[in-house]
């Protein structure tokens, strides 16, 4: 069974920020090769999507996984449905977001 990959609005514009950091730190080409293959890895949790670690601590159903140690991805299994909540990178505090986030709903 291959599972349906969507990104939350707040995800997409998280990948164009890290693009344009990445775009003015080195070049275009080089943020778009690593955006890109940060998105094709979230694309790849259609296959496994219980990848990663469980962090209900966090906020309920949520799972954490790593691209290359750089980047953490936060997402959520649900149904045949994975969604990508965050894309977090170089150590940025997404624990506190996310807990900020549930206590909005």
């Amino acid at each position: 069974m291959l599972y349906r990959v969507v990104f939350a609005p707040e995800a997409g514009e998280q990948l164009l920020e890290l693009y344009r950091f990445i775009a003015v730190a080195a070049t275009p080409d080089i943020a778009a090769t690593y955006t890109d293959a940060i998105i094709a890895y979230c694309e790849s949790l259609q296959q496994f999507p219980m990848r990663g670690t469980r962090r209900d601590d966090v906020r309920k159903g949520l799972r954490i996984t790593h691209y290359k140690k750089r980047a953490v991805i936060a997402f959520a299994v649900e149904g045949d449905c994975v969604s990508i909540i965050g894309v977090y990178y170089g150590g940025q505090d997404y624990e506190t977001v996310l807990h900020e986030d549930d206590n909005d709903l």
